[in-house]
């Protein structure tokens, strides 16, 4: 991406390939944000991810701690049900959930995007968090309950300090979920303004022609976020979708 973002269009279609970039193309970089649209992007994008990362943790914590120490009728069920909506691809809810949002006030929101992303990924980190809460003893739990701690008090002091790898890995499922999302984007998201950079990265491929250097250049600064987190929270991924392989 950053070797064709700072080639010009002869070098792009030149019998031999540029190997490294050329860096007096960098005016691409600066051509690609001067209007401010791939910024606000980016920063709509992010909101959007964060946001469903965070909603989706802080529900999927005492989804995963309840499926994990409460026993109930039809549990076996409820997991087996939020294994199933992972088979079930976004763009087959696309029109019920049209419905629903026209419905509610929730089509042209960012909010609205946060919500379906995180009806979707939830699943997914309740089951992981499930997984690691089964991996800590019981022992622990008694203990405190001796001591006079209440069950939201276990949940916080005893059950998350041991399993912040898990959340970990949950967070980079659910902030790359959101920040890659495309289908619901398009769909639901009909001011420019308010586009997240899936979908205005798109909106550069013209019918008579398209912009590849400018195209690569926000592809790139759309990539590099990502990139990073997942390099900040990386130490956490492996020990965190491995927690619970093994009780005891």
């Amino acid at each position: 991406m950053l070797v064709t973002a700072l080639s010009t269009n002869a070098e792009l279609f030149a019998p031999e390939a540029r190997l490294f970039p050329d860096l007096g193309q960098l005016g691409v970089f600066g051509t690609a944000l001067a209007d401010g649209k791939a910024l606000g992007w980016l920063v709509n994008s992010f909101t959007i991810a964060t946001g469903t990362m965070v909603l989706s943790i802080g529900l999927g914590i005492p989804l995963g701690y309840a499926l994990s120490r409460f026993s109930f009728r039809g549990k076996v069920v409820v997991a087996l049900v939020m294994l199933f909506t992972q088979m079930l691809p976004e763009a087959l809810m696309v029109v019920p959930l049209f419905a629903l949002f026209r419905r509610f006030d929730l089509l042209d929101s960012l909010g609205g995007l946060v919500l379906a992303n995180s009806a979707f990924v939830l699943p997914i980190v309740g089951l992981i968090l499930k997984g690691a809460i089964d991996g800590v003893p019981r022992e622990l739990e008694e203990a405190a309950r001796i001591d006079g701690a209440r069950p939201l008090a276990v949940l916080l002091r005893i059950n998350l300090p041991l399993i912040v790898p898990s959340i970990a890995a949950t967070a980079v499922i659910a902030f790359f979920h959101a920040w890659n999302e495309y289908v619901f984007a398009v769909t639901f998201i009909f001011d420019p303004q308010i586009q997240p950079a899936s979908v205005g990265i798109a909106n550069f491929i013209g019918e008579l022609g398209t912009p590849l250097q400018t195209v690569m250049a926000v592809a790139l600064m759309f990539t590099l976020p990502a990139v990073v987190f997942y390099l900040f929270a990386q130490k956490y991924v492996v020990a965190g979708m491995t927690a619970g392989a093994v009780k005891g």
